[in-house]
């Protein structure tokens, strides 16, 4: 957990560079992040990544790059421009190649999702993604980080946090995937995700199955964070370990009407 307002040190470029009126990130209204607020329905954001678009080209250079090298600290976003960043909402699954990286930055992001892939990166010790508002929950694989032991999260910006508790968004589990694409073409706003390919919790492929989906908040890193499970079956998401104790108890699919602890309004 990290101060709203405290020093944009690692390269924030959350206001227009003078005489420029360009931002590098849309503006969220999911849910109101400083106070707490009917507890009306949320959705997962539906933007669909360009991948044909020139930031994208740009971003998955970058990655090569950095997996190339080996280096330790991955912060992309500082070599792209602002126009660019904007364009960027999610990551490419080629994430998993860099293996090196212990410290992963994406201060002032405009990620509406993370990939799974991130639980490749096996020597991740510390991830930053702070005053990525519209980021509201993360992939349950992120805890396949053994190494992973600080964060720096805007927390106000996360499904059923401690301070506002916003809603999550209602899942509708035991669903196989149906359509002319598949696995690696689903709807965003439905799933939560453009692609949904293996079990979150034991790999299994989720092809031709009914995909069980569940939220959990557990403890990872520094924070606790609203993770987002996609599973091949009821035993893997009771396999799944206990959230802390104020937050709620079970895995669970969502909704306005999911009861949480009270907010504590700090």
């Amino acid at each position: 957990m990290a101060n709203e307002t405290g020093p944009k040190s690692l390269g924030d470029t959350s206001a227009p560079a003078p005489g420029s009126s360009v931002s590098h990130r849309d503006i969220c209204t999911c849910f109101d992040q400083y106070r707490v607020t009917n507890r009306r329905r949320v959705r997962f954001h539906n933007d669909r990544q360009d991948t044909s678009s020139p930031a994208w080209q740009h971003l998955l250079a970058l990655i090569d790059e950095a997996a190339a090298d080996g280096r330790e600290v991955f912060r992309p976003l500082a070599d792209m421009s602002p126009q660019e960043r904007r364009q960027i909402v999610t990551l490419p699954t080629t994430i998993a190649k860099l293996t090196a990286v212990e410290h992963f930055i994406l201060y002032g992001s405009n990620l509406v999702r993370i990939p799974p892939e991130i639980g490749a990166m096996t020597s991740l010790q510390e991830f930053t993604p702070y005053t990525s508002y519209r980021l509201h929950w993360l992939p349950y694989e992120l805890t396949r980080c053994p190494s992973l032991k600080r964060s720096t999260v805007s927390t106000r910006a996360l499904y059923g946090n401690e301070k506002v508790r916003p809603p999550f968004p209602p899942l509708h589990t035991g669903r196989a995937v149906t359509g002319t694409h598949g696995l690696d073409d689903v709807e965003p706003g439905e799933w939560g995700a453009a692609s949904v390919s293996t079990c979150s919790v034991c790999d299994r492929s989720l092809e031709g199955i009914g995909i069980h989906q569940a939220w959990i908040s557990l403890q990872v890193a520094t924070d606790v964070l609203p993770l987002l499970v996609n599973a091949c079956s009821e035993a893997c998401i009771q396999s799944l370990p206990t959230p802390p104790g104020d937050y709620v108890q079970t895995p669970h699919t969502g909704g306005p009407g999911i009861a949480q602890p009270t907010a504590d309004y700090a």
